[in-house]
This record gives C-alpha cells, sequence and structure tokens, in this order.
C-alpha cells in the first residue's frame, strides 16, 4: 500500500470519511471540518504510522492531504 492509500485509509477512520472522498487535492480542515484536535490526532498517528517527527513549526504548512503525503514523503 502507497502512502497515500495509508494516509487516506487513516483520515477515513479518525474524521469518519468514506475514502473515495478523500483526494490529493483536499483540504483538511475545510473539506472535512476538521478541528484542532482531529488535526493533533492526525499528526500522532502520521507520526505513529511513518516513524517521523512532525515539528509544529511544519504542521501550519499542511494543509491538504497531498502536503501530508509529500512530507511524510520526504521525511521518513
Amino acid at each position: 500500500m502507497d502512502i497515500f492509500e495509508r494516509i487516506r485509509s487513516m483520515l477515513a477512520e479518525q474524521l469518519d470519511l468514506e475514502e473515495d472522498k478523500i483526494t490529493l487535492e483536499s483540504n483538511i480542515l475545510d473539506d472535512f471540518e476538521a478541528d484542532s484536535l482531529d488535526v493533533v490526532d492526525m499528526i500522532m498517528s502520521l507520526e505513529d504510522e511513518f516513524g517521523v517527527e512532525i515539528p509544529d513549526e511544519d504542521v501550519e504548512n499542511l494543509h491538504t492531504v497531498g502536503d501530508v503525503v509529500r512530507y511524510v514523503e520526504e521525511n521518513s
């Protein structure tokens, strides 16, 4: 399973969404109505799943699912 598929599956479960509604262009806050707690949960799950550490200053730049996928690809 590639990184996008793993992240999509994780987001679908955490945010109670259908996987086919999640695309690389999806904005996590706007399109999924995620709040700051959802983002914290997502970051913790990403760190556990991919063995990466995501500093707070980097979280501010992760707006879309594609941003998250690129970040994980570049840092894991």
